[in-house]
């Protein structure tokens, strides 16, 4: 009698040919390139540092395609890019200690936001882990103690024959959902010493599934088949699930308002008549989602951006849909189904029950909501912030995605901007760390070259990231990157002057953004309002890097968390 799990895959002649006589001149480091290769990698991001070069010297003898950045801070950036835009794990090769720690804020983001990173950083020869203080440079204590409380997961080799089992782990645990960053670290003579263990030529890719408990699904679908005042909160989980399809054919079936969150930008289309778009941070749609009888949140932990500022207070029942089982009613009690979004919906799409009533009347509502949030920023006289994001937005193709800094005009976008499709505008909302924009946007560019990609950044969030001007110009990437240079570090001069009457530390010394691009040999315009969409269209229209200079000093739009009345 023979059971599935007795079967095993044996190898061809030559197969165990090539196992039995592996190529000479390999160490530990090709086992990893090889491993990564095996997995389905075909980019890898990175910057090489001493106890990591034998990874980087097995690069050559690999098939993989290697981007350099010039700092690791931003070279996890980019990785945290491609992960998003191809939902594959993008590797990240780091040295140890400083150029390990330089990528923790990177790391952040990615967690935020559920990109799947698969950072791979060298440490300290393996006499010296444990804890000890031998005095090897770069020593730390216990390296991977400072990424614990960061990533997903962290994987520690002592001996290269734990180098495929170890990166392959991390692999599935970069793509199993939610999606984030993992850590593997492997000491530097282990990269280095000769190897006799056979070239690694495949591995196990596919991260196990998170479907939802049918018992949860079927009480959700009730609920929601009986609603009469349904409405759904979509997060950045419906994006990253691929799960925007089913979005809208639920949301269409049950006739409920969908309003997107600022990591959920273009999981429903924007002029749906449906679509309560991103305004999440204003009141009249806090008001709408607190009467909803039966709120359905998918891929959101309803976190700070998405609560408006924790004053949302529904008074319905929640639904709650997430993968991350840590923001599961981690802000409000819910019925609360720990599952992939993609899979959820689907569950719900088949079980919903649609009744003779059609709830008449949504798309009214949404278009009341909708005109009470445009009287109440048209009453602040903001001509100038929506004529650059418009601008902006007409420049864009449609079908190219934009990454935007910590900066004014992309708090503006994250309510008012039109995505265009799921997948297309990512920030740094989610940990909220300077320095996102461009290097992202080479990641993106790394990703799919077939389209032209937008940066946006402040001049303050643009001087962490001018280094990477180089890294656009060797690699020719297709990306335009706009600055709005307001002096400083605006937002924080207006959180500032309104806090306490004048603002302190948030006046920059800046450079000339046009002539230090074009000392990289990258082209720069500097531009206005009135020119900005021309200039953008034709910088995004050329091949290869560019810089779009907009002097202009730019203002938020009134909240409406501190006077919810």
């Amino acid at each position: 009698m023979t059971h599935d799990h007795d079967l095993v895959l044996r190898p061809t002649e030559a197969q165990t040919a090539a196992a039995l006589n592996p190529p000479a001149g390999r160490g530990g480091g090709d086992l990893v390139v090889e491993t990564l290769a095996g997995l389905g990698a075909t980019t890898v991001f990175g910057l090489p540092g001493q106890h990591a070069l034998g990874m980087f010297d097995a690069l050559r003898r690999s098939s993989l395609r290697y981007i350099g950045l010039r700092v690791e801070n931003n070279a996890g950036f980019a990785a945290d890019a491609y992960g998003r835009i191809t939902g594959e794990a993008a590797p990240l090769l780091l040295s140890t200690g400083p150029g390990a720690l330089t990528s923790l804020a990177a790391l952040q983001e990615a967690a935020a936001a559920s990109a799947p990173v698969l950072a791979i950083s060298s440490q300290v020869p393996t006499a010296g882990l444990g804890g000890g203080r031998h005095g090897y440079l770069h020593e730390l204590p216990d390296q991977a103690a400072s990424f614990r409380g960061v990533v997903k997961s962290v994987h520690t080799v002592r001996a290269q024959s734990q180098i495929p089992s170890a990166i392959e782990a991390a692999w599935k645990s970069a793509l199993t959902v939610p999606h984030g960053p993992v850590w593997v670290e492997i000491p530097q003579d282990v990269l280095l010493a000769p190897t006799t263990i056979p070239v690694v030529t495949g591995g196990d890719a596919f991260p196990e599934e998170l479907p939802p408990r049918p018992e949860l699904t079927a009480v959700a679908a009730d609920l929601l088949s009986k609603a009469a005042r349904p409405a759904i909160i979509a997060g950045g989980g419906v994006v990253r699930a691929d799960a925007s399809g089913k979005l809208r054919q639920l949301a269409e079936l049950l006739q409920a308002p969908v309003v997107t969150t600022p990591g959920g930008k273009g999981a429903f289309p924007w002029t749906h008549p449906l679509s309560l778009q991103s305004w999440i941070e204003d009141r009249h749609t806090t008001d709408f989602l607190e009467d909803a009888d039966v709120l359905l949140v998918v891929g959101s932990g309803l976190g700070e951006l998405s609560s408006n500022y924790h004053t949302f207070a529904p008074r319905g029942r929640v639904v709650q849909i997430e993968a991350d089982l840590g923001k599961l009613e981690s802000n409000h009690p819910a019925l609360g189904i720990h599952a992939d979004a993609r899979l959820a919906l689907q569950a719900l799409l088949e079980t919903v029950t649609v009744t003779d009533r059609t709830r008449a009347g949504a798309a009214e509502r949404v278009r009341e909501v909708l005109a009470k949030v445009a009287d109440r920023i048209a009453a602040q006289e903001l001509t100038l912030e929506q004529e650059v994001l418009a601008s902006v937005r007409k420049a864009l193709p449609a079908d190219s995605p934009s990454f935007w800094d910590m900066t004014i005009l992309a708090y503006w976008a994250w309510s008012a901007f039109d995505a265009k499709g799921p997948n297309h505008m990512h920030s740094a909302q989610g940990s909220g760390g300077l320095g996102y924009g461009f290097p992202a946007a080479l990641g993106a560019a790394a990703a799919d070259p077939t389209r032209p990609v937008l940066a946006v950044s402040g001049d303050g969030g643009a001087l962490y990231s001018i280094a990477e001007l180089a890294t656009a110009k060797q690699y020719g990437f297709d990306v335009t990157w706009l600055i709005i240079d307001d002096g400083g570090y605006g937002i924080l001069r207006e959180y500032m002057t309104d806090a306490f009457g004048e603002p302190t530390a948030t006046e920059l010394t800046r450079p000339d953004y046009v002539a230090l691009a074009e000392s990289f040999g990258v082209p720069g315009v500097r531009t206005s309002p009135e020119t900005l969409e021309a200039d953008l269209a034709k910088a995004l229209s050329t091949p290869g890097p560019s810089v779009v200079l907009l002097p202009a000093v730019l203002r938020m739009f009134a909240p409406t968390h501190l006077s919810p009345s």
